[in-house]
């Protein structure tokens, strides 16, 4: 995107004149800041550009100097208005040097801007300078361009006629006369700059367009003929004002002045009849070929208005050889590829020519005047000055080094490396970037410090192994291979490698296990199966040629356990568990890959004898890999233990607290220490139950007392941690009460649009200020049940074979209807199973917020919702019906998970979950946003409340259970009959849902369900379905306005009875009625300036149910207008107002401007390094 700066960059280079006066100029870094001296990068970039090696130069200095942050560099502009900023700049940091009328001198030139009066022949003028001649493509409001530049230039000189009512004031004549106006060269600079204009705007369009109209230009040009010799003054009779090319060449006539100083007596003007004596001034030695220029520089744009990109053809002095310089691409080029940039096609296309012509073409020319006097050339090496000769050295001494750099670069290996460190037990990565030649030795030490294990464990205990992170292999050892280089022990020097490095780490008195080529990793866990537990992996290394029994010896040796009546169980993959039942079989035949995993169990139990899927091992196994660790967040204060803590207060006195907290309770529904009282006194009854059906049953490991009185118990839970009912929810699920345990319906909003609560939900959420968690987080670490160490919880997908769970995301999309949590006999679907479950206080980080109690839950993942909320009751204190659970992502984003009859399989390990008190919705039930339609409003959708909708309900009733909630939580008093629900669609009204509808039978239903609410001016006009509401909205041309929207009720799809409704509401006659179908999403914004052309008006239709309209159901819009009414005439001023209005309207609406070109950045150079952001200045 710089393109345009190195075309101007490598033209200035390519400028004898140019480059060599800057060389001459000698930077003072005492005075100024090296960074943002535009005129020294120059200097350096011209420099590096002549001397360096390097195949391109870099501008990021340059742009730097220029106080250009990244965007700025990288936003493209107009290479001819880079041109004059830059110029500009150069001028402001040249003040007071001998460079400072450089610029001037080069490239400026004069003309004069007059007016002279046909009746008396007195002629005003003024004298401007300028840097460019902008040269015109196309004249305004042709469709002929010009044929070259030098037709372009007569244009340009080409004087006007002020006639009629642009006549001009002449102060002679005291009167408004003809007049002639236009401009004259007085003099052309030493290099001549001209500006084809191909960028223009397109009034028809409103757009900015290129234009690629054919102009030619020569190779030399003679301007001779175009300089006004005789009206050229002698410089001290001049005050010129420097108008440049923003005013392109004219001056109205109210501009016209005369600048000249008044020292030598000239008048106001000149007067032209008696000047026959009047000696003319000449310039000396002006003769027709001094005038003559020669081209040197193209610069060619390649794209449309709305980008493209710039490079340059230029000719170079010292061979007089043409160039195309093109970004970082030089490359010689011919005299046929310059007349292509002239622009055209090939063919003649008549009137549509520009539209086909080639979109690459000249944009900037630049001439050098052919003057053997003043032609430079270029400065060689040996003609430097001695301050360019010394930043020569420097600049070839930063090169030296760069190049010295990237050799160490290229002589680099650089690989991942891991630790396991060997105190905190956390893999560390890192990349290790060694030399090829460092040796093995020097490299350990390298990682060792770079792993900052100085403090931990000596060097010697650390050495270097071949990894592979992917599969966790230890590939091979380097023993006996310290001194060799890392570039012949790691294949050379690579960009990548198909391997990693591990800085493995022993104990002092350990020795260091040999890995050869070849082998394979084994890890193994010994599993106890009195126990019940799982140990941590050990590591054996084995060959893939061995054989199950010599693998079993190699075993025993490791762990000390007999080969006999070892069971060895490889998981293959996450759902695959292999029984190695055949000894004569070999590892690789079995399936073992580089590394794996394998239980081993050596008992002389009848579990031996058993088939592998029944055995007691399996169970286990099949337990171990399901189980995953969950951090549980309790609601705030949960109120599960609120008796046992005032049971606390009570014996130690100190009641009158609790009896404050009562009393400050309000509301008229049972008070909410009765509600939680009941509902302890519930679950002590659930789990007494719970406990009695485990002893009648089967099930060895029910806890011997009530799992809630347990809970409620920390010391009694440190006690009896060690023993078998240690905390431990091992059960079948039981069948309750179904009334206590409704399934839910998904409700799959963020949370933070999902914080209205019901009259129930806000009962319960008031108990929650008082109450302390029953798990303390100050309690001890528990030990996981039967022994089972963390480390054995893995997050392992493996389940048992052909029994296929369904796995749903929270988030995913939902059926309508709603899952239970039973089956059709009442039986929990849950009861077949035995799932394991194990909860535990857990200290969450610090920050968490006082009162916030956190459980560490390992559960199988194969337990569905229902059951698992059913074990967290004794951790909450209210019913699972009563509270909800939310699934917390890693953005920190909570969504409600309600479908209970799902398993938690989507869960992994240290998922975080949130509860929160609320009631959960029932079967049947489904949670409805309600939004208030208010079509009048600026914004039509307003959100109310949440409500509960059940099937069966009609919408009467839903409505009278809306009223008491919005009349407490919005504030609005409503009467059963002054409002309506209809659907939502989006921002969009639809159909009207009328008091006798039913829900899932007239109303289909589903979850994250929304609806309008409407307040109604009057009576409910609609009072079936076969009726079709629509929203009218009256078009005043006349006026340039829209009247505010009416509803109308139609007791048929029929056009004609439209048009009689629309008529009787607005007073219109029927035969005058015109209509139109608005676009888009309610409330179908569109401008005024566009609505009465663009609509599809009065659509030849006799029903509103076909094409183009399609009206079916209510919520349409429907504008309508007066066809005898004429649209306002609107002048140019009124016209560009209202469009500001409309503009600015729709953009607060969110609706689409018909227009609305990009904004530019202005281009700016700031002299004193980046500029402050100012948001004001643009």
């Amino acid at each position: 995107m710089t393109c345009y700066l190195n075309s101007l960059l490598q033209t200035l280079f390519m400028t004898p004149e140019f480059r060599n006066a800057l060389y001459k100029w000698e930077f003072e870094e005492s005075e100024e800041d090296p960074v943002t001296s535009i005129p020294y990068q120059l200097q350096r970039l011209f420099v590096l550009l002549q001397t360096s090696k390097k195949r391109a130069i870099e501008t990021t200095d340059v742009t730097r100097s220029f106080g250009w942050d990244s965007s700025e560099a990288w936003q493209q502009h107009d290479v001819q208005e880079l041109c004059r900023v830059m110029f500009d700049a150069l001028e402001q940091k040249w003040k007071q040097t001998e460079q400072a009328d450089l610029i001037n001198e080069l490239y400026q030139g004069k003309l004069k801007d007059y007016v002279r009066c046909l009746e008396c022949g007195y002629e005003g003028w003024r004298i401007d300078t300028y840097l460019d001649i902008p040269l015109v493509i196309r004249p305004y409001g042709s469709s002929q361009a010009f044929a070259s530049v030098e037709e372009a230039l007569h244009a340009f000189i080409q004087p006007e006629i002020l006639d009629g009512p642009n006549q001009y004031f002449c102060e002679r004549c005291k009167k408004k006369c003809d007049a002639r106006k236009g401009l004259r060269f007085l003099h052309f600079p030493y290099l001549l700059t001209l500006q084809l204009k191909r960028f223009d705007f397109d009034y028809t369009t409103m757009h900015r367009i290129k234009l690629n109209d054919r102009m030619t230009f020569p190779e030399e040009l003679d301007m001779s003929i175009f300089i006004d010799v005789e009206d050229e003054k002698s410089p001290q009779t001049e005050s010129c004002t420097d108008s440049g090319a923003e005013n392109e060449g004219s001056c109205h006539s109210d501009q016209m002045s005369n600048d000249f100083s008044n020292d030598d007596g000239v008048d106001e003007g000149i007067c032209l009849e008696n000047n026959s004596g009047t000696e003319k001034i000449l310039k000396p030695g002006l003769e027709k070929n001094s005038l003559m220029y020669e081209l040197f520089s193209v610069m060619v744009h390649s794209g449309s208005a709305a980008g493209g990109h710039y490079y340059a053809c230029i000719k170079s002095f010292s061979d007089e050889q043409w160039y195309s310089f093109n970004d970082q691409h030089v490359s010689r080029i011919t005299q046929e590829d310059i007349k292509k940039t002239h622009g055209g096609s090939s063919g003649s296309r008549g009137y549509y020519s520009s539209a086909f012509a080639s979109s690459t073409n000249a944009y900037m020319l630049i001439y050098r005047l052919k003057d053997p006097t003043r032609n430079a050339k270029f400065l060689e090496v040996d003609e430097y000055p001695e301050h360019i000769k010394n930043l020569v050295q420097r600049e070839r001494e930063l090169e030296e080094q760069e190049k010295r750099q990237r050799e160490i670069e290229r002589n680099t290996c650089k690989i991942k490396l891991f630790c396991l460190h060997p105190v905190k037990q956390v893999m560390m990565e890192n990349k290790l970037e060694v030399h090829k030649d460092k040796t093995l030795k020097e490299a350990v030490e390298m990682a060792y410090k770079m792993m900052d294990l100085e403090e931990v464990i000596p060097l010697d205990c650390c050495r270097l192994v071949k990894y592979d992170e992917f599969h966790d292999y230890l590939e091979r050892s380097y023993e006996g291979e310290e001194d060799t280089p890392m570039g012949l022990l790691l294949g050379g020097v690579k960009s990548t490698y198909m391997f990693d490095l591990l800085l493995e780490t022993r104990k002092p008195d350990q020795v260091f296990q040999s890995y050869k080529p070849g082998e394979v990793m084994v890890k193994v866990h010994v599993v106890d199966l009195k126990a019940e537990t799982v140990a941590a992996p050990i590591t054996v290394r084995a060959y893939l040629n061995q054989t199950v029994t010599e693998f079993k010896q190699l075993i025993s040796k490791a762990i000390h356990l007999p080969a006999e009546t070892m069971r060895i169980v490889l998981e293959r993959c996450y759902n695959d568990l292999r029984l190695l039942g055949m000894p004569t079989k070999t590892l690789k035949a079995e399936g073992f890959f580089r590394s794996n995993k394998v239980f081993v169990e050596s008992s002389e139990t009848l579990d031996y004898q058993m088939a592998f899927t029944d055995s007691h091992l399996w169970k286990l196994l099949d337990r171990h890999a399901n189980t995953i660790r969950l951090f549980v967040l309790l609601p705030e204060q949960s109120p599960g233990s609120y008796s046992k803590r005032t049971a606390y207060q009570k014996a130690g006195g100190d009641s009158g607290n609790v009896e404050d907290d009562c009393e400050r309770e309000k509301g008229n529904l049972k008070s909410v220490e009765a509600i939680l009282e009941e509902s302890t006194e519930k679950l002590k009854s659930l789990s007494l139950q719970q406990r009695q059906d485990g002893d009648n049953g089967d099930s060895s490991k029910s806890t011997e007392t009530s799992d809630f009185e347990n809970i409620e118990s920390p010391l009694n839970e440190r006690d009896s941690s060690a023993s078998v009912d240690n905390r431990e929810l091992e059960q079948h699920i039981q069948t309750s009460d179904p009334e206590n345990f409704q399934s839910e319906e998904r409700s799959d909003s963020d949370v933070n649009n999902d914080r209205s609560t019901s009259s129930v939900d806000s009962d319960i959420l008031s108990s929650s200020h008082s109450s302390d968690t029953l798990c303390n987080a100050d309690n001890a670490h528990i030990p996981l049940a039967n022994g089972l160490e963390s480390h054995s919880i893995t997050s392992s997908r493996r389940t048992k074979a052909n029994e296929g769970k369904k796995e749903t995301w929270d988030t995913a999309e939902e059926d309508s209807g709603t899952d239970s949590e039973y089956d059709e006999s009442g039986k929990s679907r849950g009861e077949m199973q035995y799932m394991y479950f194990k909860a535990e206080p857990y200290a969450a980080d610090e920050g968490s917020g006082e009162g916030h109690k956190w459980l560490m839950v390992h559960v199988d993942k194969r337990i569905t919702l229902a059951a698992f909320k059913q074990h967290l009751e004794p951790f909450v204190g209210v019913l699972s019906s009563h509270f909800k659970v939310f699934r917390v992502y890693a953005s920190n984003q909570e969504f409600e998970s309600v479908r209970l009859n799902e398993t938690l399989s989507s869960f992994s390990d240290d998922n975080k979950i949130t509860i929160r008190l609320g009631r959960a919705l029932k079967k049947g039930e489904y949670r409805v946003k309600v939004y208030q339609l208010l079509v009048n409003e600026q914004e039509p959708c307003k959100f109310l409340l949440d409500a509960v909708f059940a099937k069966g309900m009609t919408v009467r009733q839903s409505k009278e259970e809306l009223i008491p909630q919005l009349r407490e939580q919005c504030g609005l008093e409503l009467s059963i009959d002054r409002f309506r629900l209809r659907k939502k669609t989006w921002k969009n009204p639809g159909t009207v849902f009328l008091d006798y509808h039913i829900y899932e039978e007239d109303i289909n239903i589903s979850s994250n369900w929304e609806v309008f609410l409407e307040v109604l001016d009057g009576v409910e006009k609609m009072k079936s379905m076969s009726q079709l509401a629509v929203l009218s909205r009256r078009w005043r041309p006349s006026e340039m306005k829209l009247d505010p929207f009416q509803e109308v009720v139609l007791e048929s799809s029929s056009v004609d009875e439209l048009r009689e409704k629309l008529s009787e509401i607005s007073g219109i006659p029927l035969e005058d009625i015109e209509f139109a179908k608005g676009r888009g999403t309610f409330p179908c914004d569109i401008s005024v300036l566009d609505i009465h052309q663009d609509l599809d008006w009065n659509p030849k239709v006799s029903t509103l149910n076909v094409w183009p309209l399609y009206i079916c159901d209510d919520g349409a819009v429907i504008f309508y207008r007066d066809k005898t009414e004429e649209v306002m005439e609107l002048t140019d001023e009124q016209r560009n107002e209202l469009m500001k209005k409309e503009s600015s309207r729709l953009q607060k609406t969110g609706h689409r401007v018909t227009y609305s070109p990009r904004k530019e950045k202005a281009l700016k150079i700031y002299l004193d390094g980046a500029p402050n952001k100012d948001p004001t200045q643009d």
